[in-house]
């Protein structure tokens, strides 16, 4: 199946179901990738300053927590590797202290791994660099073929967009290829307060919302949908009782969309939502509780200067 056939299949079933919903997974084209730089670079998203502050002041201590034997070569795999500006400390901390290791960026947007690779060649001319497209999800069992040694990398609180339930499978998949001893660095965004969380994904400059509402231009240029993208509108929500913030878009109006190549209509009452993302927020009883049955054991966990992100060190039992 080809890429454009899965996301018209996903959009298909997405909108066929009684809550529409349309995973984000979607979000990132060419545009969209463009968006959310914008959106990482916004006063209130707090969540990229906090977790580059850990890499960039905590990466030597981080890179102790990994065990590894400077002897040794060893994979530094990295999950939804985005842009590598948080890594980039992470990589330099690394070849600083005379590690040897192969980079293996994974995201499912070739526009990304251009991005990242493009910078890193700059930034380490001596580093061996594997990028690998697709989702990482799907592509985990081939990220482990060879014997070295592995060090994975899964931040920006990425797992965050996923069910609970979907979390601990991803996870368990996760620990099932790693080798005893050999670790995960997980980025995850804290527990907080509503007026912290709720403006990181509605900025006042309508960066996000933009963002959201790019998936509809996406169907309408990829699928032939008409969409009218005027008719919808970013609705967040966040509650701190659930602790998952979640984003939707929702129909200002009663109204039918056209998608041509499913030769389809879809019908919108007026305030129906399509869910397109959600961001968990995490404690150490809420994560233990999603690797309890993995074999992962949390050995170290680094937090920023406020104690909104923290970057948990999840090491593959014996």
């Amino acid at each position: 199946m080809t890429k454009n056939n899965t996301f018209l299949k996903d959009v298909l079933d997405g909108l066929s179901q009684p809550s529409k919903y349309i995973s984000s997974h979607y979000f990132y084209d060419q545009a969209g990738d463009q968006l959310f730089q914008q959106i990482m670079e916004m006063p209130e998203y707090y969540l990229t300053d906090a977790e580059l502050e850990i890499f960039r002041e905590q990466s030597d201590a981080i890179i102790q927590s990994f065990g590894l034997n400077k002897n040794e070569d060893f994979e530094l795999i990295e999950l939804g590797a985005g842009d590598g500006k948080k890594t980039q400390h992470l990589l330099k901390a690394l070849l600083d202290a005379g590690y040897t290791f192969s980079y293996c960026p994974v995201d499912i947007s070739s526009n990304s791994l251009n991005t990242i690779t493009t910078r890193m060649q700059g930034l380490f001319l001596s580093l061996e660099i594997e990028p690998k497209q697709g989702d990482y999800f799907h592509v985990l069992d081939d990220l482990f073929i060879s014997n070295k040694p592995k060090v994975i990398l899964f931040i920006g609180s990425n797992l965050g967009n996923m069910s609970d339930e979907l979390a601990t499978t991803f996870l368990g998949k996760v620990a099932q290829n790693l080798k005893p001893g050999e670790k995960l660095l997980l980025g995850l965004d804290l527990l907080k307060s509503k007026d912290i969380v709720l403006p990181a994904y509605s900025d006042a400059a309508g960066i996000t919302s933009k963002f959201n509402l790019n998936l509809l231009k996406r169907i309408n240029s990829e699928l032939g949908g008409d969409f009218i993208i005027e008719n919808f509108e970013h609705a967040p929500e966040y509650t701190e009782e659930e602790g998952i913030a979640k984003s939707f878009l929702k129909s200002k109006i009663k109204q039918t969309v056209y998608i041509s190549e499913l030769n389809q209509s879809f019908h919108f009452d007026k305030d129906e939502v399509i869910h397109t993302e959600i961001s968990r927020k995490y404690n150490d009883e809420i994560l233990q509780n999603v690797i309890e049955d993995s074999n992962l054991k949390i050995s170290h966990k680094f937090l920023d200067s406020k104690n909104y992100f923290a970057d948990y060190i999840l090491n593959k039992d014996e």
